[in-house]
């Protein structure tokens, strides 16, 4: 016998949804902090060179910027966005992210390193050609021409030995200044996918190294919306979506991340899974965010540019860009 689905009982689990309070962090259903790593943990490092950083080069530095030709190695079926592991001319491994996460990640990457946190080197290229190409890919093919080049695309180098991934309600570091400046700065560039498995641990010089390792969804809206090409990299989203969205003496809350567009409860489970992200952006000691909003000012106006210029996008939208940026960092200086 079918059954039919009643809408009125759907929308009212959606509200029903909606309105319960913001949850805290989630328990993990395993222990996702590795162990066989015995050095220091390692989420922040002082920046004493903050203001001659280099944010149109970012991490690598001009050093290691990849050289062509490139080979195609093998296809990545992570995530949601189409990428592939390719070798360089120095045989140096990159993974090629596409679409609509390249320019905002690149971004990210560079802000995040400029205050202290760790980040993978990554380049951005306006047209890459891959040699060996597979007749077609599983995703993201379109993207691709039938001589094996493509158009906007970000390169992350693949030599550092990932050691596991860790949770935001779980690791070495809950309630420090460095961790609740991690969390303002997510909200400050609209970073909304904050699933745990976006946070990564590196093996590097002995130390475990913490990380948010897919900055893709940034820039755009403080979460997500639609239509959905909008939500990471979009000016007019960025610009138009709040910021902080309450405080008192002693805490800051932000908008991001914040409850997604109604017609993302066609999938109610991912839909509950991200309410239960909000947390992250709530209750920020003021002080902590005021810290973050002073590193942050330290950057000059050149360097903000240079690292959207460094993603491709044009003098023109790396003013406007950096416009909203920058306003935000005084809203935090101000506190």
């Amino acid at each position: 016998m079918r059954v039919r689905k009643n809408p009125i009982a759907f929308l009212a689990l959606g509200v029903l949804a909606i309105s319960l309070p913001v949850a805290g962090p989630a328990k993990p259903k395993h222990d996702r902090l590795v162990t066989r790593v015995n050095g220091p943990a390692v989420l922040w490092s002082n920046p004493a060179d903050l203001e001659s950083r280099d944010l149109f080069y970012g991490p690598g530095g001009r050093q290691h910027e990849p050289h062509g030709p490139f080979t195609f190695i093998k296809e990545d079926l992570s995530g949601t966005n189409p990428k592939f592991d390719v070798k360089d001319r120095d045989g140096v491994k990159w993974k090629v992210k596409l679409g609509i996460e390249a320019r905002p990640e690149t971004v990210a990457t560079r802000i995040v390193w400029a205050v202290g946190y760790h980040a993978s080197e990554d380049y951005f290229l306006p047209e890459l050609k891959v040699g060996g190409m597979p007749a077609r890919l599983h995703r993201g093919w379109k993207l691709i021409s039938p001589d094996g080049s493509m158009r906007n695309v970000r390169l992350k180098r693949e030599d550092e030995k990932k050691a596991g991934t860790w949770a935001w309600g779980q690791d070495p570091f809950t309630g420090t200044r460095e961790l609740y400046g991690l969390r303002t700065l997510m909200a400050v560039i609209n970073n909304w996918d904050l699933k745990d498995e976006n946070n990564a641990i590196y093996e590097q010089g002995g130390e475990r190294v913490y990380m948010v390792s897919d900055l893709g969804a940034s820039f755009g809206c403080a979460g997500r919306c639609w239509p959905r090409d909008r939500t990471k990299g979009d000016f007019e989203k960025y610009s138009r979506s709040g910021f902080i969205r309450a405080s008192t003496a002693e805490m800051v809350s932000f908008e991001t991340p914040t409850r997604e567009n109604f017609r993302y409860l066609v999938n109610p489970k991912e839909y509950w899974m991200r309410l239960h992200l909000r947390w992250i952006g709530r209750d920020i000691p003021r002080t902590d965010a005021k810290w973050m909003g002073d590193l942050l000012g330290r950057l000059s106006a050149r360097q903000v540019e240079d690292a959207f210029r460094a993603a491709g996008y044009s003098q023109q939208e790396a003013d406007a860009f950096s416009g909203v940026l920058e306003h935000r960092i005084t809203e935090l200086e101000n506190l």
